[in-house]
């Protein structure tokens, strides 16, 4: 009786043991950064969205098992000009009354090398969901007296807008499209440890 209760204590322990090593970490919004940008007619223009918010695992020992879910407040978004706002917000784009949110949640992780990590999750964006897979670089991670526990990251990929329905464009007098279909992301992320 007594070693099958030693027993069962110590498969206790060890099935706990890997979340008491896991690094859980919530994205600081003060110190994060979503931007975008997307050709219009001959050069590229940029926003940014101003709510987001997110979780990631990740241990520098386990970088497989690592995992990242984030969400962005569409109707956050901002160019610099409350007319275009206007315009990105409505049925023409964002649509942000029917779709209010962006996210993406990881599926997989897999180490590139030292500091890079390629990972591949469900990005969803005007209500369509597909599989991406975005190349992620570690800026690093401290557990810091003044400053806590934090981790860096950083992404930089690209979207065809119209492969999430985003079809809205105006042909010009002189020919060609207004706007480009490609829409460059980036986002610089800080998070502190939970």
């Amino acid at each position: 009786m007594r070693k099958t209760r030693m027993l069962l204590t110590a498969a206790i322990v060890l099935a706990a043991f890997p979340l008491a090593w896991a690094a859980g970490y919530k994205i600081d919004a003060a110190h994060t950064t979503v931007m975008f940008s997307i050709r219009h007619i001959f050069t590229d223009v940029q926003g940014k969205f101003q709510k987001f918010d997110g979780t990631i695992e990740y241990d520098p020992a386990n970088a497989g098992a690592a995992s990242v879910q984030f969400t962005v407040d569409a109707n956050s978004i901002d160019t610099n000009n409350e007319k275009r706002d206007g315009h990105l917000r409505s049925p023409d784009f964002f649509d942000v009354a029917k779709f209010p949110t962006l996210s993406f949640k990881s599926t997989k992780v897999t180490p590139k090398g030292k500091d890079t990590l390629e990972v591949t999750g469900d990005f969803t964006m005007h209500g369509v969901t597909k599989s991406i897979t975005v190349p992620v670089k570690v800026l690093g991670v401290l557990d810091s007296k003044d400053f806590g526990k934090k981790a860096g990251f950083s992404t930089a990929f690209t979207v065809n807008r119209k492969d999430y329905g985003m079809t809205w464009n105006k042909v010009m007098d002189v020919g060609g499209a207004l706007l480009g279909d490609d829409v460059k992301i980036e986002i610089s992320v800080e998070a502190n440890g939970q």
